[in-house]
């Protein structure tokens, strides 16, 4: 364990630290922190994604294993089982998915890619692994077909080619069906690519091959020809057999259906456009879209369900894609909120020559997925077990809480059970395969997820698994604009739509308190509450923020806006400011004179009814100054042991008092320095007219943080046209942090105070004198000092933390949660925690924290001496670090814009972990990554995903027993009964032996340009241990098979040479009997 003073700078520090302060006169050397953290200690490792598939393209379900497999444009395949057994795949070309095949109750599946690529993976382990590439030269895929139970895959070409692949050895059979033989004669052009291909259910010498003109031929195997051609004027786009194999139907393009019969091609049996209006004529109906998909699923006991999407009528009003399901003379449409990708009927058996009992239908849309119920009247769907809900609105910002309070998930989920919809179907969840992993790692862990629409989501997130637990919707406390009888979102000078989008969150998980930054620069407090209540009046400050510009450009002081008395605000006082009309977005009243004092929103002013939750406290807002709108807020803390909220933005900063509704503080950030401040900056003013709106100042308003309403993502802003001296005129608030703490050199004891830093690199301290618990903190003013500037850093200021003197982080202060609306006499007292000892003349007790955009310090407190400095990256900038507490010790986690992830000891900044993990080729990772406790991170990786991974030697040597297993032994159903009738006239399932007609032997080899065989990552040795879990299984149980027979062969072989060998002996020893019979012995 190596030992570090604090008080002296060890030799070899300077080899991993760029440099440090020297030490303090008059320190006592003794004073000696162990730190406990070693680089063995970490590794980077992703450990589960979570959400919905991003731009999924494709599907396939297992009806034995019962798991549903998603691939995306992106070439990623995301598997799912039960609640809880997720699965994250990614193909290295990143070429999107375009089919997807299980091999059946197998533990493998067959993916094709755009690149004209196909892959075995083997999922018998808990991470999946491509045991197999083959890869197209000459010929793009257009279509795969499995058949069940078969080792043979048919792919079909653009070219109109089919191709077999042996997916035990994933080597090309020479067998090839070409397009020409196909048809023949049947059409004088091409047909175009292969859009289907299908065994006949009952005969697997035959399969159907659908080509994109029109045409459908019945195929051959053995005889190599083709039995039957059907031609259709209308393009096809699916073809779904009926399980007796006498029948077939068509999709089309021009929204009809037609039904085959096997043996009579020359027309179809049945045409029907299911949405097309019938001419009473008799003529032909009128055209409509196509239809993508059709699916025809047979019942024992009635009548057959057909489920196609598509096929709407043109004039139609219904503009949403729509599922048909048609079942007897009942036809149902049911509307899907989103573009319909793919859809499967499950089916309670996986043989296709079975009656197949349809169950449920499998609808993936472009952001979402859901499952409906056949089998209840009125098709209702299953409630989703699966986290899919996070981009229900655009997420815009997010933070990741690690080994929180135990009682506040049970909290959070009773509060949040009330909100569930009903009318979901009574049957569990029919995607229900898998096993849950077995882990002992578990710890609760909270992520928050703020959205564009204003709401606010809390996930339960521990174990590597995510449900949502509870649901705010900020947007309640503010009423929406009229227009035309219809509620609309109002729209504000700041933000072109979304005006309630989240924009930051401050939330403190042992008190429960939550406050909220929005990006009309509105802030709401809030606290948790399991009662009901009625809120009369909707309690409201109203602020106003201006920046030093403003102030050296209107030296009028009629526009300085004194600091509220610090008494508590009666409700009847801030009731006139929510009779105001709603705003209107020019920066110009109807008098042609400057909107002023004005807000972006408009509070609600009817009683409030709050649920069970989170309810309002105060609601603070921000308002228009001199015809310029408020700056957006950049940062935001809450500290519920002070009872108060600091926000800040390019302006200035705020302190409020939540408990008495009262402003306490309203600076410029230059006002926050001294005088005999060394770092201070002089007053600037680089303009003497003021613009009203569409100029340099509403440029100047998006310095820090910008909105991009196209997709309400926040970036930081740094955009080349923003000059250097506008840059330096706006130093904004970049972190807040409450402690207990010394402001001052000269303090001997720590008092209550709050922590700034800016994006210039300095760190500001606040003092804060607090009255006494109970009535008097209700009445009498809370006192604020400024204390001039602690320390300045390269780059602007991230994060701060304060650690004791034996080196072990000091949390921030708070208020134990107790239930708010309970009776006064249930009520628990205000009390603080207890204050640490006073510190000795000439020692520190604490030592703050800071890290910067581009380096850290430890600086100790009260002397304000900096002990260690640490410069974190001179090319790039730190775009997220927290201190973060691990298993082992403490150490400071920093995320870098180019992709690195660091680790630093604590407190001598000792580099402990440099990985290249991720560059920054998205602003929504800058967005939203964020460290959490115990070796925790996460980013969001596309509009609808989240990424966790960890930093943790630990997790990472336990995540193999904390991820589910998607493969579970199970035994295949067994197959249809054929009757004793159509055993004995052969009128059942025709086999076929695929391996005399497609093998080599019969076949002959494929042209070895035409496809290239890859072998999977894993090797060769990998490749066989995992193909001992895949079809290996089955081909090994052939091979014993044949084996066997030969071995019993070889022994009846040899037992009918001993009996031929006895027979011979017997004979001769009988002719030598009678040879000697009458013969003397000694005439022998």
């Amino acid at each position: 364990m190596k030992k570090f003073n604090i008080r002296k700078v060890l030799d070899g520090l300077t080899a991993s630290s760029s440099g440090t302060a020297s030490p303090q006169p008059g320190t006592n050397q003794n004073d000696v922190i162990q730190e406990t953290l070693q680089s063995e200690h970490f590794q980077l490792c992703k450990t589960v994604r979570h959400g919905f598939p991003y731009q999924p393209s494709s599907m396939a379900f297992d009806p034995v294993q019962k798991i549903l497999a998603i691939g995306t444009q992106s070439g990623a395949v995301r598997l799912f089982g039960r609640a809880g057994v997720e699965c994250y795949c990614q193909h290295d070309s990143g070429a999107a998915v375009i089919q997807l095949q299980f091999l059946v109750n197998e533990g493998a599946l067959v993916s094709a890619l755009a690149d004209d690529s196909v892959h075995l993976w083997n999922l018998r382990q808990k991470q999946p692994a491509i045991l197999h590439t083959l890869k197209f030269n000459r010929e793009r895929i257009t279509f795969c077909h499995l058949p069940f139970q078969s080792k043979w895959l048919y792919i079909g070409t653009e070219k109109g080619n089919i191709h077999i692949v042996n997916v035990e050895s994933f080597t090309l059979s020479g067998y090839v069906i070409m397009w020409n033989k196909a048809i023949e004669l049947s059409s004088k052009s091409h047909p175009g690519p292969v859009v289907h291909i299908s065994d006949n259910p009952m005969d697997e010498g035959k399969i159907l091959i659908g080509f994109e003109c029109g045409t459908v031929v019945l195929w051959d195997l053995k005889c190599k020809k083709a039995d039957y051609r059907y031609n259709h004027d209308e393009a096809i786009h699916s073809v779904a057999w009926h399980h007796e194999g006498k029948q077939f139907t068509c999709s089309h393009s021009d929204g009809t259906l037609t039904t085959w019969n096997v043996r009579v091609p020359a027309k179809p049996t049945i045409t029907i456009t299911p949405h097309g209006k019938q001419p009473k004529d008799g003529k032909k109906p009128e055209p409509c879209k196509p239809i993508l998909k059709v699916e025809y699923k047979t019942t024992r006991a009635g009548d057959a369900f057909v489920v196609m999407s598509g096929g709407l009528s043109y004039d139609t009003g219904c503009r949403r894609s729509c599922l048909t399901v048609m079942h007897g003379k009942s036809t149902a449409v049911l509307e899907m909120d989103y573009p319909i990708v793919d859809f499967l009927t499950l089916c309670e058996t996986p043989y296709p020559n079975d009656f197949q009992e349809p169950y449920a239908v499998v609808v993936l849309l472009e952001k979402d997925l859901v499952v409906i119920d056949l089998e209840q009247i009125g098709y209702p769907i299953f409630e989703n077990p699966y986290p899919l809900s996070i981009h229900e609105s655009p997420v815009t910002c997010v933070e990741y809480f690690a080994d929180c309070p135990p009682e506040l998930i049970p909290a959070l989920y009773s509060v949040g059970s009330r909100q569930k919809r009903q009318g979901y179907s009574k049957k569990e969840w029919p995607i229900s395969g898998g096993n849950w992993g077995q882990g002992t790692l578990s710890y609760p862990e909270i992520i928050v997820t703020g959205h564009a629409d204003g709401s606010i989501k809390f996930w339960d997130a521990s174990a590597i698994m995510l449900q949502v637990l509870y649901k705010l919707k900020t947007a309640k406390v503010f009423e929406k604009a009229l227009k035309g009888g219809k509620e609309e979102k109002p729209s504000t000078e700041i933000v072109d739509e979304d005006p309630f989008a989240i924009q930051t969150l401050s939330w403190c998980p042992e008190s429960r308190m939550l406050c909220v930054a929005g990006v009309s620069a509105h802030v709401i407090i809030y606290r948790f509450s399991k009662q009901e209540m009625t809120t009369e009046v909707v309690q409201l400050l109203e602020v106003r923020m201006q920046g030093e510009l403003n102030d050296v450009d209107s030296p009028d002081p009629a526009g300085d806006h004194p600091p509220t008395p610090s008494t508590p605000v009666p409700p009847s006082s801030s009731s006139p400011t929510q009779e105001r009309e709603p705003p209107e977005a020019q920066p110009f009243t109807s008098d042609d004179r400057p909107r002023d004092n004005v807000p972006g929103l408009k509070v609600w002013s009817a009683p409030l009814k709050q649920s069970p939750g989170y309810q309002v406290e105060l609601v603070i807002q921000l308002v228009w100054v001199s015809g310029e709108p408020p700056q957006q807020i950049t940062s935001l803390a809450v500290s519920s042991s002070d009872g108060l909220v600091v926000f800040g933005n390019s302006s200035g900063l705020a302190v409020v008092d939540y408990l008495q509704k009262s402003l306490l503080l309203n600076m410029s950030t230059s006002e926050l320095y001294s005088p005999s401040d060394p770092y201070q900056r002089q007053p600037r003013s680089p303009r003497k007219t003021r613009q009203p709106s569409g100029g340099e100042g509403s440029m100047r308003s998006h310095f820090n943080v910008q909105l991009n309403a196209k997709d309400s993502s926040f970036s930081r802003s740094r955009s080349s046209s923003v000059t250097s001296i506008e840059r330096e005129s706006r130093e904004a608030i970049s972190s807040f942090h409450f402690s207990e703490s010394f402001p001052r050199k000269t303090d001997s004891s720590p008092s209550p105070s709050l922590w700034l830093g800016t994006t210039q690199g300095t760190v500001l301290v606040l003092s804060l004198s607090l009255p006494p618990t109970g009535d008097q903190r209700l009445q009498q003013p809370v006192g604020v000092s400024s204390c001039g500037t602690l320390v300045r850093l390269k780059g602007g200021i991230l994060t701060m933390a304060f650690l004791d003197s034996l080196g072990a982080v000091l949390p921030p202060s708070y208020e134990p949660w107790s239930e708010p609306n309970a009776p006064d006499e249930e009520k628990t007292r205000r009390r603080r925690p207890a204050s640490p000892p006073p510190t000795q003349e000439g020692q520190d007790s604490q030592y703050a924290v800071v890290c910067s955009e581009k380096q850290a310090k430890v600086v100790g407190l009260p002397s304000q001496s900096c002990f260690f400095k640490h410069n974190i990256t001179e090319s790039s900038f730190v775009l997220r670090a927290d201190v973060v507490q691990m298993a082992a010790g403490l150490c400071l986690a920093c995320f870098c814009a180019n992709g690195h992830i660091m680790t630093l000891s604590l407190p001598s900044l000792r580099p402990l972990l440099d990985v290249n993990y991720l560059p920054l080729t998205d602003m929504r990772i800058a967005r939203t990554f964020c460290f959490s406790n115990l070796g925790q991170a996460m980013y969001l990786t596309s509009p609808t995903e989240i990424q966790r991974i960890t930093y943790s030697q630990e997790t990472c040597d336990n995540l193999q027993e904390m991820m589910g297993e998607l493969f579970t032994p199970l035994e295949t159903p067994e197959a249809p009964n054929r009757g004793f009738f159509k055993g004995l006239f052969g009128g059942g399932a025709q086999s076929l032996d695929r391996e005399d007609l497609f093998g080599e032997t019969a076949a002959g080899k494929a042209s070895r340009s035409l496809a290239q065989h890859i072998p999977g990552p894993q090797g060769m040795e990998g490749m066989k241990g995992a193909a001992s879990g895949v079809v290996g299984d089955l081909a090994r149980a052939r091979i014993a098979l044949d084996e066997r027979g030969q071995k019993l062969g070889e022994l009846e072989d040899r037992t009918a040479a001993m009996m031929a060998s006895a027979d011979s002996f017997s004979k001769h020893a009988h002719d030598m009997m009678l040879k000697y019979k009458d013969k003397k012995w000694y005439q022998l």
